[in-house]
C-alpha cells in the first residue's frame, strides 16, 4: 500500500508529537484503532518520513478511498527499529501473519497462482489445476508462480506415474477395473493403462509425494531469490517472493496436517522400533528431544525444545530459550549455547539424557551440538541433525546422510518432532515481539523515561502484571510517588477497558 496523503486536521497533536519523535531509520509501523486493533502493518526505509506522510496535509480527497478509509481510523501507531531494509521487509510479513490486520493485502490469499488439486473423494482422483483453494479433504499443492513449468511437470508425472489430469475419461470395466486412457494415449504411458481402483490410488500417493518434494525445492528457490532481490535493494520484487514464499508454506504446514488427519495404520510402537532400526539404535529410542531456533534476521533470537516420550509428544518437558551469550544472528552460536544450558541442568540434576537428540537443521547446526557436549565434558546421547531442503538425516561422525522413503513412519515420527519445535519456537518468537508491542503503551504516557520504565518492568516483568497492579503497587518502584503512581494505574487501567471491549468483540 503506498504512503498516503491526509489531511492534517485528521491527525490529533499527539501523533504529531510521537512522529517528530521518530528515528530516521528503518523498520516497522503498526497502525491502531481507538479499541487498539491493529489495522495495517507497513515496512519503512526510514520511520520519520514515512509513518508521517500519514499525517501530513496535502491530497486527502485524491488518495484511494480505502486509504482514506484506514486514515480516518488511525487513533494510535507503534513502531519496531530494525538495523536494515530487508530486515523490515520480513518483520513485516511475520507481524502481518501474525495480526491479519483489515486493511493489509493477505498475501495467503494465492489466488493469482496455480495450485494443483487432488481430489481423494474421487474414485480415481485426478491431478487439477486451479487458482482458487477450499476448505474440503482434498490436497493442494502450491501455489506455483510459473504456469508453464508447472503444466511441464505434471505431464511428466502423467507418463512416470499413470495418473489422471483433469482433461481424462476413464471407462469403467464389466470387471470393475478401469480403462485409464483411450487406445491412442495407452502407447504414450508406460504404466499399466487397465488397473483397480486400489492400484490406482498407490499411484496416487506416489505422485502426491513427488509432488510435494518439487514444492519444497520450489520453496528453497524462491527463499534465495527473496534474499538475493533484497541484497541488490530490489524491494518490490523481494515483497512479492515473500508472498509466495508464504503461501507455499501454508500450503505445506496444510499438507503435514492433512497427513496428521489421515487415518493411521502404523502404531507408535511400530514407528520408534523402525527409527531404531533405520539409526542402528538398540535398544529403540523411546524419548526424543528436538531443538529449533527461531528469529527475524537476528532480532527476537530465542529456541525451543520439544520431548516426546513413546511417540508423542510430553509438554511438561517442553523449554524454550532466550539466546544470552550474544546479540545477532547466528544460528550456530544459538544452537550450541541451549544445547549446553539444558544438558548441563540435566547433569547437574543427576537426570537422564533422552534416548535421541534431534537437531532442527544440518552439518552446521550438529556440530554445534555436539560442540556443546565436548565443551561440557559430558557424554552425548545418540545425536543426529534433519535437514529440511530432503528431509535429510544428518549424523556428527562419518557415516553418509541418510534419507528414509516418505513414507516411512520412522520420518513420520521425526517429521512430527521437527514440526512440533518449530511451531513452539515460532510461537515463543510470537509471544515476545506481542510483548515489545504491548509495552509500547507506556510511550504514550507522559513523563515516563527510560529509567523509570525498565524500574516498573523490573518490578513486574511484563505489561500484563503491570496493568495488573494496585495504585499503591506503583508507588513502591522507586522514582514513583503516590500522585504519578495513581495518574499510570488510571491510565492502565483505561488502556486496559479499550483492549478488554477489542477482545470481546473480535
Amino acid at each position: 500500500m503506498p504512503a498516503p496523503d491526509p489531511d492534517d486536521s485528521a491527525a490529533p497533536e499527539n501523533l504529531k508529537e510521537k512522529v517528530r519523535r521518530l528515528p530516521d531509520k528503518p523498520g516497522v509501523y503498526l497502525m491502531k484503532d481507538r479499541l487498539g486493533r491493529i489495522l495495517y502493518v507497513g515496512k519503512a526505509k526510514a520511520l520519520k518520513k514515512r509513518v508521517s506522510s500519514y499525517f501530513t496535509p496535502s491530497r486527502a480527497m485524491t488518495v484511494h478511498p480505502k486509504i482514506r478509509a484506514l486514515i480516518a481510523l488511525i487513533h494510535d501507531f507503534d513502531t519496531i527499529e530494525v538495523k536494515s531494509e530487508p530486515e523490515a521487509l520480513l518483520l513485516e510479513g511475520k507481524l502481518i501473519k501474525q495480526w491479519k490486520p483489515r486493511y493489509n493485502t493477505d498475501f495467503t490469499d494465492d489466488k493469482r497462482f496455480l495450485l494443483v488439486r487432488v481430489d481423494l473423494g474421487e474414485t480415481l482422483p485426478r491431478f487439477r489445476l486451479t487458482r482458487l483453494r477450499k476448505e474440503d479433504r482434498s490436497r493442494y499443492f502450491g501455489p506455483f508462480a510459473h504456469s508453464g513449468l508447472l503444466r511441464k511437470t505434471l505431464a511428466q508425472m502423467r507418463r512416470q506415474f499413470g495418473i489422471l489430469l483433469g482433461d481424462a475419461t476413464p471407462q469403467r470395466l464389466p470387471d470393475g477395473r478401469w480403462q485409464l486412457y483411450d487406445d491412442v494415449r495407452e502407447e504414450l504411458y508406460s504404466a499399466e493403462n487397465i488397473v483397480a481402483p486400489e492400484a490406482y490410488r498407490e499411484r496416487v500417493d506416489a505422485a502426491c509425494a513427488f509432488l510435494e518434494g518439487k514444492s519444497r525445492e520450489w520453496l528453497e528457490t524462491l527463499r534465495a531469490e527473496m534474499v538475493a532481490a533484497a541484497e541488490k535493494q530490489n524491494f518490490e520484487q523481494a515483497a512479492e517472493l515473500r508472498d509466495i514464499v508464504f503461501a507455499l508454506e501454508k500450503t505445506l504446514q496444510k499438507t503435514r496436517k492433512f497427513e496428521r488427519d489421515r487415518p493411521v495404520v502404523i502404531t507408535d510402537e511400530e514407528a520408534i522400533s523402525e527409527l531404531g532400526r533405520a539409526l542402528g539404535l538398540a535398544p529403540a529410542p523411546r524419548t526424543l528431544e528436538c531443538f529449533d531456533i527461531s528469529h527475524i534476521s537476528g532480532t527476537y533470537c530465542v529456541a525451543s525444545m520439544v520431548h516426546f516420550a513413546e511417540g508423542r509428544p510430553d509438554k511438561s518437558l517442553y523449554r524454550r530459550f532466550q539466546i544470552k551469550s550474544f546479540i545477532g544472528n547466528d544460528d550456530f552460536r544459538a544452537m550450541e549455547e541451549v544445547v549446553g544450558r539444558r544438558y548441563r541442568r540435566l547433569a547437574e540434576e543427576g537426570r537422564p539424557f533422552p534416548d535421541l537428540v534431534v537437531i532442527d537443521g544440518g552439518r552446521g547446526q550438529i556440530g554445534a551440538a555436539l560442540k556443546a557436549f565436548l565443551a561440557l565434558d559430558l557424554t552425548p546421547p545418540a545425536l543426529i541433525g534433519l535437514a529440511k531442503k530432503h528431509e535429510t538425516i544428518i549424523f556428527p561422525d562419518a557415516r553418509p546422510p541418510l534419507n528414509l522413503p516418505l513414507n516411512s513412519p520412522a520420518l513420520h515420527l521425526l517429521q512430527r518432532l521437527r514440526d512440533e519445535a518449530h511451531r513452539f519456537a515460532n510461537t515463543y518468537n510470537a509471544d515476545l515481539r506481542s510483548q515489545k508491542i504491548r509495552e509500547s503503551v507506556l510511550d504514550d504516557f507522559p513523563g515516563l523515561g527510560p529509567v523509570r520504565r525498565a524500574a516498573l518492568l523490573e518490578r513486574f516483568g511484563d505489561i500484563d502484571r503491570l496493568r495488573r497492579a494496585s495504585a499503591e503497587q506503583l508507588a513502591e518502584v522507586d522514582g514513583f510517588g503516590g500522585k504519578l503512581a495513581a495518574e499510570l494505574h488510571h491510565f492502565l487501567h483505561h488502556a486496559g477497558e479499550a483492549r478488554e471491549v477489542d477482545e470481546s468483540t473480535s
